[in-house]
């Protein structure tokens, strides 16, 4: 990523696009492609690698290839969720409830935020606890006959956060047989088998270059018999959810990055998370001020290290970490040089001095003790240059 010299712990971010996924791709590209709705051979051959990924990503996440919707990305995911599962009764005026954790991606916020303009839309958040969590009994309590959508993601993207999305989805089944389940995925794809923990959600996003693939595809899984109102026009491509001549090669590349996802997890888990715990321990011993912000025994991916530096501006430490070649982030990749403090962390109750000076580093697959070891020798040294001229 840029300078060699550099330590790359932002994966949450976005994660470099694996060599075995750019070689996937220029083979699909090797041969002219034409439009898959096409009738000639290029067409033909665009359109049978477009299925083949289609059933490959099914296949990772445990559903059948007709539920696959390809999109732009996990923003178009999670509008489409929002507003698709939303659009039959907006466009009805009918009253429609959607309930979302206060801890959702700015994607899924502002979605509801937006829909909730509309005067027959009634959103409500349900509050995390001091980790992070939700309660699905309390989520449940908020869930009636009007709710038709309920957005919990699967993993934080600030925090790491892994919540009991089972738990979710039974509390909603037990109050509602319509309310449609969603989950944003996007982070938790790298080192979790969604097919077993996002198999109770009606729709799941995912997005390619959060697991090693191209940035500019993603997916929408939408679960049978969910109804969703295309919000893009046109050509009735993705079964008449989603028009638009689809990224084929994208499509390639997200098959083969969630392949070998699968085929390298427990592997990376156990590696990347023994690094993670190193970071953290060290740092622990050498930073004063530092808070870990997720408390000790909740389950978080095995890459996410959030924490706040008391005395610390986060911006400022982030600038300086880079001119020392580590980069790491303040927390959502979205919200990116915004000077207020996180609404997650806000809704997690940490207070706002300590907010302030919040950072993430994120760890992936390709990250290396090296990356560890320099971390832990520019970090500190960042921190007590800062605090001596604050």
């Amino acid at each position: 990523m840029g300078d060699p010299r550099s330590t790359y712990l932002d994966h949450g971010a976005t994660t470099p696009l694996r060599a075995e996924v750019a070689d996937a791709m220029a083979e699909a590209r090797s041969e002219p492609l034409g439009n898959p709705t096409g009738s000639h051979r290029p067409a033909q051959r665009a359109r049978r690698l477009l299925e083949e990924a289609r059933d490959e990503v099914a296949a990772h996440l445990g559903r059948d290839p007709s539920e696959i919707v390809f999109t732009s990305g996990g923003t178009e995911s999670a509008n489409l969720a929002v507003f698709g599962t939303l659009g039959l009764a907006v466009r009805e005026r009918r009253p429609a409830g959607v309930v979302s954790s206060a801890a959702e991606h700015p994607a899924v916020r502002e979605s509801c935020r937006a829909a909730a303009r509309e005067p027959w839309v009634a959103w409500r958040e349900i509050p995390v606890d001091a980790s992070g969590l939700v309660d699905p009994d309390e989520l449940g309590g908020l869930v009636d006959a009007q709710t038709v959508l309920v957005a919990v993601m699967l993993a934080n993207n600030e925090t790491g956060v892994v919540q009991p999305l089972d738990r979710v989805v039974a509390a909603v089944r037990a109050r509602s047989d319509t309310a449609r389940v969603f989950t944003d995925a996007v982070q938790a794809a790298s080192f979790l088998c969604l097919a077993e923990h996002a198999a109770g959600a009606d729709l799941v996003a995912l997005s390619a270059h959060k697991v090693g693939g191209p940035v500019g595809v993603g997916v929408l899984a939408v679960r049978p018999p969910t109804e969703l109102a295309a919000q893009h026009y046109g050509g009735g491509q993705e079964r008449d959810r989603r028009s638009g001549t689809q990224d084929v090669v994208g499509a390639v590349g997200l098959a083969t990055a969630l392949r070998l996802a699968a085929a390298d997890r427990v592997e990376a888990v156990r590696r990347v998370a023994a690094l993670r715990d190193r970071l953290a321990e060290g740092l622990g011993r050498s930073v004063e001020g530092l808070h870990r912000t997720v408390p000790p025994g909740v389950d978080v991916l095995p890459g996410h290290l959030h924490l706040c530096l008391r005395g610390i501006e986060r911006e400022e430490l982030l600038v300086a970490l880079s001119e020392h070649g580590v980069c790491a982030s303040g927390g959502s990749s979205c919200a990116s040089g915004a000077l207020e403090v996180s609404y997650v962390l806000e809704a997690m109750g940490v207070p706002a001095d300590l907010a302030r000076g919040a950072v993430r580093f994120t760890l992936g697959t390709e990250t290396t003790g090296a990356d560890v070891d320099r971390a832990l020798a520019v970090v500190p040294e960042v921190v007590a240059s800062l605090r001596r001229t604050a």
